[in-house]
């Protein structure tokens, strides 16, 4: 009849667009390199030689403070400690972290997943999140065109051949898969929402202020358009376009102003010590001040020039309107 030969249509059409859309997500997962830090994270030569012939951890961070001066680096470790990897000798960008697997520093690393065999960060995450999407959409199709075939299976109406033994391995194996990829694509979501990865999750990033694991959050919808860009007919498609370049991303409160962590201080004894720190100031790239566009105001405490002759470079407060 001309309605089975419709639905026969409608069934090929969504069961290859699924599967073809999964099998790309999930390629493209794959095979696409995890973004690392640029060369100017890494030391200079003359550096690199005097950091590894220095022995004190003092004169060290010493060396890595002045080296850190000009980038745009706002985390430091627990103990105010610039961030640094003797693995791949550079200064770590804010979100990166080393990945013991790939043996690189990975730009916003999420997590190293056994199932694609690469790391998750900057440069593939929203491949990642589109591959549990199509592949928890495909579960689902081939759990619900199966379920009518299985009911059968229990009412014995289905013909007594091996055929039906496997409709009933489909099913459970289709409704298995749809139930853990769910958990696994509603963390992540929940991830976007907040704009966390799952390292930051279980460590907080350190700023100036102490420890804030809602440090990068701009909002839902900014945090969404962190991941997935600003043009929405591309969200759907395994096509990069996440905002920024990995290596420095627009914060709810990027630094303290000394004269204000003064007065904190007073309140809080403990992060007094933080005044004596020494953090780039350096301003967002274009496509990250999209994201802040119309809601923050850039409060500058004095002119550079100023800060820099005089040694007490001062900083920016980023204030976003709730």
């Amino acid at each position: 009849t001309i309605s089975s030969t419709a639905e026969k249509v409608v069934y090929l059409v969504v069961f290859h667009l699924s599967f073809v859309m999964f099998v790309w997500s999930y390629g493209k997962t794959i095979f696409t390199s995890p973004a690392t830090p640029s060369n100017e994270f890494c030391l200079s030569k003359a550096d690199k030689e005097q950091y590894e012939k220095e022995e004190r951890p003092e004169s060290q961070q010493e060396i890595l403070r002045r080296a850190a001066k000009d980038l745009p680096i706002y985390t430091t470790t627990a103990s105010r400690a610039i961030r640094y990897c003797d693995r791949c000798q550079l200064i770590k960008p804010d979100r990166c972290h080393h990945c013991s697997a790939c043996d690189i520093c990975v730009l916003k690393m999420d997590h190293h997943c056994p199932w694609v065999n690469n790391c998750v960060g900057f440069s593939n995450y929203k491949f990642f999140l589109l591959f549990l999407m199509y592949s928890l959409l495909y579960c689902l199709f081939v759990a619900a065109t199966v379920l009518q075939y299985f009911i059968k299976f229990w009412t014995n109406e289905l013909p007594d051949t091996h055929a039906k033994f496997h409709v009933l391995f489909l099913f459970f194996v289709a409704a298995m898969f749809f139930i853990s990829i769910l958990s696994l694509f509603s963390y992540h979501c929940w991830l976007v929402g907040k704009n966390r990865s799952t390292i930051e999750t279980f460590r907080a990033p350190t700023f100036r202020n102490g420890p804030d694991k809602n440090g990068f959050s701009l909002g839902c919808s900014k945090n969404l358009r962190e991941v997935f860009g600003d043009e929405k007919k591309y969200w759907l498609l395994p096509i990069f376009t996440s905002l920024g370049d990995g290596c420095t991303f627009p914060t709810r409160l990027v630094i303290m102003d000394p004269e204000q962590l003064a007065v904190s201080s007073q309140n809080e004894p403990a992060k007094s010590s933080v005044a004596n720190q020494s953090f780039p100031t350096r301003p967002l790239s274009e496509s990250q001040n999209r994201l802040l566009a119309g809601d923050c105001q850039w409060v500058e405490t004095g002119p550079e020039e100023e800060n820099v002759k005089s040694g007490a470079k001062k900083h920016i407060i980023v204030s976003l309107e709730s």
